[in-house]
């Protein structure tokens, strides 16, 4: 009956210990004041907003492509890229130190058993018995609850700070998955443009050909001098010449992709047809600056670290005061091991312990000024990521706009010089035109035509850039996909 009402005793003062709560020391948390703590809208939003408060499906808009390889390279991407595993490793660690933290705030239980056998000599020489030695066996076995009362809130923000720290990591693991799947859809891009410019060029080079044959016929019917044929096959190599440049950059463009997708550069299959004629994008639902906060994760990861750090000054001031410690322990020590599990073996204790730092020559204090510090840099550090989210938001807006403008004249340009290369190599038949004319006219129709596939390219990637800038919800996106 006592043994019962011994260990009752203790583990009732050791849970009472674990219910104490006391007041936490350290500032209270405010997300910092940034740019876009405003109701104002963006500047260049103005041709795109269609619902200012509705973001409606803006990660869906890639899936206009029509393009099953996209939707492929991507899911292959989230499978392989070694950046996204290494970024994985880094939640992986986070959890890791917040389940440490954790473990922090709880009690520590532990048990042993020991036997312990040693050999006593002495000598009784001043009453005549000599030396006398004799061996001694103890057994022992012990349980121990250790607890730390968190009076001022130290373990407790050591917990949320670790908290913090791993959703900020989760959502820096978002912000790479965000940048990939981007990175991922341009290099699709990249490679259909550069497929379709190697259509081109080849075909260039096919009316070249064509050109140099009409020329050639003329000077064989003396209508025209050697010079023309001259310029004429002087044309044809040109074209010819940049097609190796174009079928280089498709290749490179070929081989950053691979190693997107983590394969060996140059390992991997061909792509499938280059995609067809982009569909025209239509407006965008972009909301104000300040959905950015909680939208991008990159900018949520900056302000969870400001997070962290308002808790770790907590945990730094918390180290000023005295840490209590409770400690009980329960156990038997015998001299045989049948004596062990009988009442009058038993040993217990109950200790109370108050900790005080009185003088650490400045440590302690520095501490806490080295972690208000780390706060003002990481709260400045969030401050400025705010700006650079709504910087490119911005620019992007503004640039498409003003390559949808280039591309109407662009456009138009095409249209005249398409024009202009037909009736000079009609004129030129006739005798009434110079080669050079001609060779002019070929000039600006393959500028204009190469143009513009190179902006509809352009177009499509500020648009991909556009939606990364908004925090598009591209991992939803993709399982729909898949």
């Amino acid at each position: 009956m006592t043994k019962k009402l011994t260990l009752t005793h203790l583990l009732i003062c050791v849970s009472g210990a674990v219910l104490l709560t006391g007041c936490m020391v350290g500032p209270k948390y405010e997300r910092p004041k940034t740019a876009a703590d405003t109701n104002d809208g963006y500047f260049h939003a103005a041709e795109h907003v269609t619902d200012v408060n509705d973001f409606g499906d803006a990660g869906r808009w890639w899936q206009r492509f029509g393009d099953p390889a996209t939707a492929a390279l991507v899911r292959r991407m989230l499978q392989s890229n070694y950046d996204l595993k290494a970024s994985a490793a880094r939640v992986l660690q986070a959890q890791a130190a917040l389940a440490q933290a954790h473990g922090g705030r709880l009690p520590d239980v532990s048990y042993g058993l020991g036997r312990d056998r040693s050999k006593v000599s002495f000598n009784l020489g001043a009453f005549g018995g000599g030396r006398f030695s004799f061996m001694n066996t103890t057994w022992s076995q012990n349980i121990s609850v250790a607890y730390i009362i968190d009076f001022f809130g130290k373990l407790k923000r050591a917990e949320r700070a670790a908290w913090a720290q791993l959703l900020a990591a989760e959502a820096n693991e978002q912000a790479l998955t965000n940048s990939m799947i981007a990175t991922v859809i341009e290099g699709r891009v990249n490679i259909a443009t550069l497929q379709k410019r190697l259509e081109i060029a080849k075909g260039n080079s096919k009316s070249r050909r064509e050109t140099l044959r009409i020329v050639e016929r003329r000077y064989g019917e003396g209508l025209v001098g050697p010079v023309d044929v001259r310029l004429a096959r002087e044309n044809l190599e040109a074209s010819l010449a940049q097609e190796p440049s174009i079928e280089l950059s498709l290749i490179k463009a070929h081989h950053a992709l691979d190693v997107l997708l983590g394969h060996r550069p140059g390992g991997s299959e061909q792509l499938p047809d280059m995609l067809a004629e982009l569909p025209d994008l239509e407006p965008v639902r972009i909301g104000l600056p300040a959905a950015l906060l909680d939208r991008r994760p990159d900018v949520r990861a900056a302000e969870l670290m400001v997070r962290a750090a308002n808790e770790e000054i907590g945990v730094s001031i918390a180290q000023l005061y005295p840490d209590l410690t409770l400690v009980a322990n329960y156990g038997a020590s015998a001299d045989r091991w049948g004596d062990l599990w009988e009442h009058f073996s038993e040993t217990y204790s109950a200790l109370a312990g108050l900790s005080q730092p009185i003088f650490a020559g400045g440590r302690l204090r520095a501490q806490v000024d080295g972690a208000e510090a780390r706060h003002a840099e990481l709260a400045a550090n969030y401050a400025g990521t705010v700006l650079t989210a709504m910087r490119e938001v911005e620019d992007a807006l503004i640039t498409e706009q003003m390559l949808q403008k280039e591309l109407e004249h662009t456009e138009l340009r095409f249209e005249q010089a398409t024009a202009a290369e037909s009736l000079s190599q009609e004129r030129y038949q006739r005798g009434v035109d110079s080669i050079l004319t001609v060779l002019e006219t070929e000039r600006r129709r393959r500028i204009a035509e190469e143009l513009l596939v190179i902006l509809k390219a352009q177009i499509w990637t500020t648009r991909v850039n556009l939606h990364l800038a908004l925090g598009g919800d591209w991992n939803d996106q993709e399982q729909s996909d898949g």
